[in-house]
């Protein structure tokens, strides 16, 4: 070959983009009419490789199939190729026809399974090996712990120590890799064994060793080790201490953890004219959002802003969420507003944070001025709708998405049929769980425990039962759920019952579960048991009660006529008692005839909440009672002076479309979103219609688009979407159909 043609033949190391194919096949059909190519074996296995480097399979095989001569280089380039193509089976095909493997052939088609995750071809490959050295073993023990079998990678590290010879076991990369699998399993004494190893065979700690240690203990809670790890180090490098520095923050060590961060964050700058990355600022206040501690994210918000990290986006978005969680959602709307640029994963945070923080409406127009939307946005947003009162929005949201075809999961699933739960619509929420079906979410643990509390919600509590009896209970949620069904339904020895198996089943119960328990009692009357729960609470589950837990504490004390004893609890109660608690006194004050507090109950409430019509019928009604017509007079002259507005409830006809049926079911109701109506009119009425307006079940199936009802002198026929029939008629009220809003007069 002369010396151009040799130029020519170098030259097609360069060509390794899929725009240089052209220029390669011209120099192939160059070299065929030289006739090289069949008698130089090098040519066309440079040639070869040209083609699988520029993507070109189909050419690369075609030329493969002529070449009269092949060696282990051809063979490999092709094996090779197909691997990296994506193309596993043709890979592993070519293998098997070939006759003379070598280490790069096994090396290849090993790797290629491995790195894609398929485990048991890789292991079947790597049993077959000839020969294994510490690459193979490392890729092999790195493949089962990323692909999440840490307890293998363990098992095979073991298996290699069993050769003395094989000295692989000794390499860096293989120790750190297995250490972190040590790290993922709590296997502390495991790791223990491996330092152990690496100190009496006098091995150098480099810093992937170094970190993979300090991450074993930092994990395994054994802070004093991971410590005296870094103390080893002469130069402590940023990935040992960023390790220390996650093992602390993950510790509640909050002190030590920033000591090690600002030592990082001197070291960084002294030697290196660098600054502290942003990961492990992320990680801080990761920390900081689990502890909800709030100063130490300002003092990191602080050390970004001088950093100059402030405005990267992970850095923003961890500041977000730590703000959120530590209950400050203002610094988070706050910085937000501060921000140049976005990225859909912050302006999803913030689409929670708003909703979590009752700014439904920021939440929305955050959400519609998206430029890309995440199935993440849609179930933020319907969520958010869900849980401020818009359960109409949600389903609407929902509807808006089965129509542009996104994909169903179980969690907007789960939400909507909480909005359905929330208007009590059956009907609708039966259809939801028939999507759920169809897209095989039925027996999803999420949608099950969402199921239970619709039905609760509905009243059918049996059904409830059913589906919680048959469903696969990992946590606490779903013994909540149907534990708070129970006790808003009226069941309270039913719910007693069930918090007493869920004990007995070792499910720890949380907050939640001591306001069903609690509500169940003051549904029951059981005093004496209520204030032993709520103790327990307190001294042998150490959760600090919250203001439904006094609620339901002085509502069961003022039932029962211990009104001494609920005055007593507001009193000493950490936060100051809302009208309503202090309205259950004074219905306690009304049903056992203490007149001197209910007086001074009544012009508390007024006190504290001026348009409180409630507490103005009450008053009234005191002095009524015991004769005292003047001062009754008095109170009404003042409601009107006042302009005291009667309870008000306003909302819309809406029509919702389900439209993954064949025929569309259309369903129109009324939507009562006042759940304080009852209490604050003052209306006697019986347990079982109040639980209906307190759930906010209305509707009048008669009216048409646009109309509402109007309810004057006294509570009309009451519908409830959970029966699609009356349940009660109360007096002889005037009904009047209008379309704006409609009321319930109390005086």
């Amino acid at each position: 070959m002369d010396i151009d043609l040799q130029n020519l033949a170098r030259s097609l190391q360069s060509l390794n983009t899929p725009h240089s194919v052209h220029q390669g096949k011209q120099l192939h059909i160059l070299f065929l009419k030289k006739g090289l190519i069949q008698s130089t074996l090098s040519l066309a296995n440079r040639l070869l490789q040209m083609y699988t480097r520029c993507g070109s399979m189909t050419d690369a095989h075609k030329l493969f199939e002529e070449m009269p001569h092949r060696n282990c280089f051809s063979w490999n380039t092709m094996i090779e190729g197909f691997m990296k193509s994506g193309n596993k089976e043709r890979s592993i095909r070519l293998f098997d026809m070939m006759s003379n493997k070598n280490d790069y052939s096994w090396n290849v088609v090993f790797s290629g399974f491995a790195k894609a995750g398929e485990m048991e071809i890789a292991r079947r490959l790597f049993n077959e090996m000839p020969n294994r050295n510490g690459v193979v073993w490392n890729s092999m023990i790195h493949s089962y712990a990323r692909n999440g079998s840490p307890r293998e990678a363990v098992r095979l590290f073991k298996e290699l120590n069993l050769d003395p010879l094989d000295k692989s076991c000794c390499d860096t990369f293989v120790l750190a890799t297995v250490i972190g699998a040590c790290a993922d399993l709590g296997e502390i004494q495991c790791g223990k064994q491996i330092h152990s190893r690496i100190l009496i065979d006098n091995m150098e700690f480099d810093s992937v060793l170094t970190s993979s240690l300090i991450n074993l203990y930092g994990k395994c809670g054994d802070l004093d080790s991971a410590h005296w790890v870094l103390n080893m180090m002469e130069e402590p490098d940023d990935f040992s201490l960023s390790a220390l520095i996650t093992g602390y923050a993950n510790q509640g060590r909050m002190n030590d953890a920033r000591r090690a961060f600002y030592r990082k964050s001197n070291s960084c700058v002294v030697k290196k004219g660098l600054k502290v990355d942003f990961s492990t600022l992320a990680t801080i206040l990761s920390a900081c959002s689990s502890l909800c501690n709030f100063q130490y994210a300002k003092q990191m918000h602080a050390y970004a802003c001088k950093a100059g990290l402030i405005y990267d986006i992970v850095v923003a978005c961890a500041f977000i969420d730590a703000y959120s969680k530590c209950g400050n959602p203002n610094d988070a709307c706050k910085l937000f507003s501060e921000l140049k640029t976005y990225d859909t994963i912050l302006l999803n945070s913030m689409i929670t944070v708003c909703s979590n923080s009752g700014k439904i409406e920021d939440a929305k127009q955050i959400f519609n001025t998206m430029p890309s939307k995440s199935l993440i946005s849609w179930n933020s947003m319907i969520v958010g709708l869900s849980q401020n009162g818009c359960p109409v929005q949600a389903l609407d949201l929902f509807c808006m998405m089965n129509k542009l075809d996104l994909r169903m999961d179980r969690f907007n699933l789960a939400s909507v049929i909480s909005a359905c739960a929330s208007i009590s619509s059956l009907e609708l929420g039966e259809q939801v769980f028939a999507r759920a079906t169809v897209v095989g979410l039925d027996s999803d643990e999420v949608i099950s425990t969402s199921l239970v509390d619709f039905y609760c919600k509905c009243g059918f509590i049996e059904i409830g039962r059913k589906i919680f009896d048959t469903m696969m209970k990992s946590d606490e949620i779903s013994w909540n759920s149907m534990l708070m069904g129970y006790a808003t339904n009226g069941h309270g020895l039913e719910a007693l019952t069930l918090f007493n198996e869920m004990r007995h089943a070792g499910v720890r119960p949380t907050e939640i579960t001591f306001t069903g328990v609690l509500s169940a009692c003051d549904h029951c009357g059981l005093v004496e048991e209520g204030w032993e729960w709520f103790n327990i609470m307190q001294y042998d589950y150490h959760i600090d009660p919250g203001i439904e837990h006094y609620s339901c504490m002085v509502d069961l004390f003022a039932r029962a006529g211990r009104l001494e004893e609920a005055m007593n609890l507001i009193k000493h109660m950490p936060s100051v008692a809302d009208p309503s608690m202090w309205s259950s006194v004074l219905r306690g004050c009304m049903a056992h005839g203490e007149k001197d507090l209910g007086e001074k109950v009544a012009q508390h409430i007024i006190e504290l909440d001026p348009e409180n019509s409630g507490a103005y019928v009450q008053l009234s009604s005191i002095f009524a009672t015991s004769g005292d017509w003047e001062s009754s007079a008095l109170v009404r002259k003042d409601f009107h002076l006042h302009e005291v507005k009667q309870p008000t409830v306003q909302g819309n006809y809406v029509v919702l479309e389900m439209p993954w049926f064949r025929n569309y079911y259309t369903s129109r109701f009324f939507i009562c979103t006042d759940r304080r109506i009852v209490h604050e009119s003052g209306i006697s009425i019986d347990d079982t219609v109040s639980e209906v307006i307190q759930s906010g079940e209305w509707i009048w199936p008669g009216a048409r688009t646009a109309e509402m009802v109007e309810v004057q002198s006294a509570i009309c026929v009451l519908f409830s979407l959970k029966l699609n029939r009356k349940i009660k008629l109360l007096g002889s009220p005037l009904l009047k159909a209008f379309s704006h809003n409609w009321q319930l007069s109390s005086f």
